[in-house]
């Protein structure tokens, strides 16, 4: 039994995957942000692994994980706190007539 291999088209605007990764940066550009400091700071610790001194390497690679994951986590942080000033904040200061009835 063969697998029918054109069964899935992607949507239109998303011929490759750096079209997907557009869509997605502008919808979420914290996202990007993330995961570029995750790489970044991930990048520079396994840089730095030959002058850890006399810290064990299973040490290192678990700083270097929480710090990987600090960067996620702050951006997603980030990301929440515009999301909630933008649908809290900035909307009852533009609309203060609405909430009177």
């Amino acid at each position: 039994m063969s697998a029918n291999k054109g069964w899935w088209v992607p949507p239109e605007g998303e011929d490759n995957l750096s079209g997907k990764f557009l869509r997605k940066t502008r919808e979420s550009p914290l996202v990007p942000i993330g995961v570029g400091g995750c790489l970044v700071v991930a990048a520079y610790r396994i840089y730095r692994l030959k002058a850890r001194g006399p810290t064990k390497l299973s040490i290192h690679l678990i700083h270097t994980r929480v710090a990987a994951q600090a960067c996620a986590v702050g951006a997603i942080m980030l990301g929440a706190m515009y999301t909630m000033y933008r649908d809290y904040i900035k909307r009852v200061s533009e609309d203060p007539e609405k909430e009177d009835p």
